[in-house]
């Protein structure tokens, strides 16, 4: 009799394992546990047994029942669990919104992208800085040191308590870190969001984009940036853009130009955009000053180069045909959604 019941434990076991949802785990309740069930009648079976057989079959046929009907218990409580694990199961990777809502890469991303996409292509490296940058950094290791008058050029934004910590007006600052840890011949850009205390308008705002580029090496000319700056061109507008050099003074080039491009909207008419001129400045750069190659650990005997910065806002108003760059930061989801 001892052996009927370890038998009976047994193949209940089997039976609650293959259980894997409550039709099956009921059907196995009845089977083994019902009123009518086999464990019900092997223990009636118990009557037919002298007594003295009864008592030492007794504590086994109880231990086998009790420890079946906990086991049932634990299979019920788990599935029961099982259940709820997976109907509150969330994919954390799925998109919040439906694939529909979804926004639009920025007119500035895309710019930016297509920017990296023909550097990295012609060897330069995409580097990054901070955007809270030392006064040094942004100022005096490139050519305008503490009072120079070229720093009203570019009026920004202190941070109170700490004067030499400002919200960086350029990338230039990239430059000469990327000097003092690569050292010469170098190709780099920085692409990054820089800050100025602007006075907003359809051209400018006070928060913007830039992308600054960096060439050092031996034998550098004038030839190359325009090279670079016609390939940039070309590559955002087509054959059929065009592109003047015009004389500027830079603090940290020398010579320095402004490069401009033939102005969407009016097509050289003259319009309030490009100031009646009929062209757009989107490309300023020059010769990279002797003072600046100092402070990036360079000897300007040995080595020349060329810096340019391109506004990215600038190039995105040109490229998509805006005509007013605070619309590129006002979040109107009707204005990215044209991109």
């Amino acid at each position: 009799m001892h052996q009927k019941f370890d038998e009976l434990k047994k193949a209940f076991d089997a039976a609650l394992s293959a259980a894997q949802d409550k039709d099956i785990l009921e059907s196995v309740r009845t089977e083994f546990l019902g009123r009518k069930g086999r464990l019900a009648d092997l223990m009636t079976g118990l009557k037919d047994l002298s007594e003295d057989e009864r008592r030492a079959v007794g504590p086994s046929a109880n231990e086998a029942k009790r420890a079946m009907e906990e086991a049932f218990a634990r299979a019920e409580s788990e599935l029961r669990s099982r259940a709820v694990r997976e109907e509150e199961w969330i994919d954390v990777t799925a998109p919040v919104f439906p694939e529909e809502s979804i926004g639009h890469i920025h007119p500035v991303t895309l710019i930016q992208q297509k920017l990296e996409d023909l550097f990295i292509s012609m060897g330069f490296m995409v580097l990054d800085g901070p955007e809270l940058e030392s006064d040094y950094y942004n100022f005096t290791a490139l050519n305008m040191p503490p009072d120079h008058p070229a720093r009203d050029m570019q009026d920004t934004f202190y941070i109170k308590g700490h004067p030499d910590q400002v919200m960086r007006t350029q990338t230039s600052p990239v430059q000469i870190r990327a000097m003092r840890k690569y050292g010469a011949p170098i190709r780099m850009i920085a692409p990054g969001r820089c800050f100025r205390n602007e006075a907003t308008d359809a051209r400018h705002e006070h928060t913007f984009y830039q992308l600054e580029g960096l060439v050092i090496d031996k034998g550098i000319t004038f030839s190359h940036m325009k090279g670079v700056m016609e390939a940039v061109a070309v590559h955002l507008f087509g054959p059929d853009t065009k592109l003047r050099l015009m004389p500027k003074f830079y603090p940290f080039v020398e010579p320095g130009v402004r490069g401009e491009l033939n102005c969407f909207l009016c097509a050289g008419e003259g319009c309030r955009v490009c100031k009646n001129t009929g062209w757009l400045e989107a490309m300023p750069g020059g010769m990279v000053h002797p003072r600046v190659l100092e402070a990036g650990g360079l000897d300007p005997n040995t080595y020349q180069g060329f810096a340019f910065g391109f506004g990215l806002s600038r190039l995105a108003m040109l490229k998509y045909g805006i005509d007013d760059s605070r619309l590129m930061q006002s979040g109107d989801v009707r204005f990215l959604a044209q991109f």
